[in-house]
């Protein structure tokens, strides 16, 4: 069955940081997957977490960096990262901000997401 998504869902966070899914829990109801465009400001950093999902994300545009157990990764506009279920980590932005896509597998809940 085709559905078509008129539209993303905007998801509130702290920090300044914009969240629209466009396909998962919110916006469409599916719990397999997630596929969000984040805009995160200058300065960006959130609270570490251990996800018990699997995140893919692409840089679009500026530097994410996600500190894990072996240092910092830094993921440049057209490189991309893996992080996986039960890994704690830190995601946190240059001061230029950063554009990027995050598929989480399967989808991104606030539960799922194991803040700290």
């Amino acid at each position: 069955m085709v559905r078509k998504i008129e539209g993303p869902a905007r998801i509130p966070v702290p920090g300044g940081k914009v969240i629209d899914e466009h396909v998962g829990r919110v916006s469409s109801g599916d719990e397999e997957i997630s596929i969000a465009r984040m805009v995160a400001p200058p300065g960006w950093e959130e609270p570490a977490q251990t996800p018990s999902f699997a995140e893919y994300t692409v840089v679009l545009r500026g530097t994410l960096m996600v500190e894990h157990a072996e240092g910092t990764t830094e993921v440049a506009a057209g490189q991309s990262v893996v992080t996986s279920p039960g890994e704690k980590v830190r995601y946190s932005v240059g001061p230029e901000g950063a554009d990027y896509v995050a598929v989480c597998l399967p989808a991104f809940s606030p539960d799922a997401a194991g803040r700290d």
